[in-house]
């Protein structure tokens, strides 16, 4: 190998241009791995330098004990009454309270006087205790919680002045195979620091409706909950909250709470001890690739609205159900489930900007974003009828249709004021089975428009196959709900 560059060099046939493109590479090639980061020698400075910052959180739950054994049910009046009685006032044991305490972590920020952590670790605590590095224990107060996001903030007060604060990072920029490095309380052994790297974004975990975890391998345990997540700066970017673990320990699966989520959250309850949402007022689902074909969009991105909520700022909007909402506020909807987290980020009673696709073109509309209530009913949509009595085969989607009909109203127990074509017999082989579509779903709209009879369902298949396309989208109403269903076209 020592002779491989000489011997080219000597080489009479190789033109000039050879050894250039040789070198120019071997240089680029040199300067991608000098730019290229490596694994730090060690921890140990950013460790020493953030663990004062880091602490262990213990609770205090007491719980009320049982009365016991309880008299027996006897018949009034019976000599058996008294007995009983006097043998279990001497023998019923006492109800004794007892309590129970559990461990979490959390970590110092601001002005060294507030302390985040997940609600989960503080969640019915009667008293909450923060332990600092140096094992001094301070009484903590709630400040305010949040359940959607898991986060709650506490308040403490340290007699030997202001303790040492962390910072938020850009959760934003880090990227998956970043290194960061995680401090807490794991089995309540104390300040413990593990490293990993990011190994994925924007996990959906089913724990909330905000969900937007960073995964990483460092290893978190029970009792890590509520601790940062560092980068290499020493910034907070995310919130040590959950493990995926069949048998309880760490496997290398950890979720945190970006600091994108968090620092908002935080703010607000510092600020008012709770979060205001924001609310838009529609009913939303994913496009699907059929469904952004159906819509001509070049791309499944978006939030597809399905329903709109009576007298929401949606509806003041003049947002239709059918709409993909693509940008809200001047953010990017990449995905259905990015827009409530977008939403509910929205400053209450800001007016923002909609950009919709509709009948295949952009349209902008303006909504004055209304507080999230949890109690407000989500209206379902009603529908009536026209064609009574007619029924239709489609064979290109596999739907035997009818008109609404008493005797059908009765049978699939509708609305009376349901209107729209009622799905009679589904093939079992046919497109439309294939996308779980049953007997009593109503086709309220297809291809965007009114369905007042079977006929208007043929008519708009053959509008879509004739202009090439390969699907159909369908408004359904049934027992899941108002819905959109992309159905493809048999063309056999």
């Amino acid at each position: 190998m020592k002779n491989l560059v000489p011997a080219l060099s000597r080489v009479p046939s190789r033109p000039n241009w050879l050894l250039a493109t040789l070198l120019m590479l071997s240089l680029l090639m040199a300067s991608g791995l000098a730019q290229a980061k490596t694994a730090p020698e060690s921890f140990a400075d950013l460790a020493a330098q953030l663990l004062p910052s880091v602490v262990n959180i213990s609770t205090t739950q007491v719980i009320e004990g049982r009365s016991g054994m309880e008299l027996p049910k006897l018949p009034p009046g019976s000599p058996f009454e008294d007995f009983f009685k006097d043998f279990f006032d001497r023998n019923q044991p006492q109800g004794r309270s007892r309590k129970a305490t559990s461990l979490g972590s959390g970590f110092i920020i601001r002005d060294g006087n507030y302390v985040v952590t997940n609600n989960h670790v503080i969640q019915d605590a009667d008293e909450i205790t923060v332990i600092l590095h140096d094992n001094t224990r301070l009484k903590a107060e709630l400040v305010g919680r949040d359940p959607k996001t898991d986060l709650a903030v506490l308040k403490v007060k340290s007699k030997n002045g202001k303790l040492t604060a962390v910072k938020f990072g850009d959760s934003t920029v880090a990227r998956v195979g970043d290194w960061i490095m995680a401090i807490g309380n794991p089995f309540g052994l104390g300040g413990t620091v593990t490293a990993g790297i990011i190994s994925a974004r924007g996990r959906d975990i089913n724990s909330g409706p905000y969900d937007d975890f960073i995964q990483t391998d460092a290893s978190i345990n029970r009792g890590n909950s509520g601790g940062p997540m560092f980068n290499l700066k020493g910034q907070v970017i995310g919130i040590n909250t959950a493990i995926f673990s069949p048998s309880g320990g760490s496997v290398g699966i950890g979720f945190a709470i970006p600091s994108s989520v968090a620092e908002s959250v935080i703010s607000q309850l510092i600020k008012h001890g709770e979060v205001k949402r924001g609310w838009l007022g529609v009913n939303i689902q994913t496009v699907t690739e059929e469904i952004a074909e159906t819509l001509g969009l070049k791309n499944p991105a978006g939030a597809l609205v399905a329903n709109v909520i009576t007298d929401g700022p949606a509806e003041k909007a003049k947002v239709q159900p059918g709409d993909v909402i693509l940008k809200f506020n001047g953010k990017k909807v990449d995905k259905m489930r990015s827009l409530p987290r977008i939403v509910a980020d929205t400053e209450v009673g800001k007016s923002v900007s909609i950009e919709i696709w509709r009948n295949n073109k952009m349209i902008f509309l303006e909504a004055k974003v209304e507080e999230l209530d949890d109690a407000t009913e989500v209206a379902s949509r009603t529908t009536g009828d026209k064609q009574k009595g007619k029924e239709s085969l489609v064979k290109k989607l596999g739907l035997k249709l009818s008109s609404i009909t008493p005797g059908l109203r009765d049978k699939y127990s509708l609305d009376k004021d349901a209107k729209g074509v009622i799905v009679i017999k589904v093939e079992a082989d046919g497109p439309a089975a294939e996308k779980g579509i049953r007997p009593g779903d109503v086709i309220v709209e297809i291809s965007q428009q009114e369905a007042s009879g079977p006929s208007d369902v043929a008519e708009k298949v053959a509008e879509a196959e004739k202009a090439g396309r390969k699907s159909v989208l369908l408004l359904l109403e049934g027992q899941r709900g108002l819905r959109f269903v992309a159905i493809r076209i048999d063309k056999s």
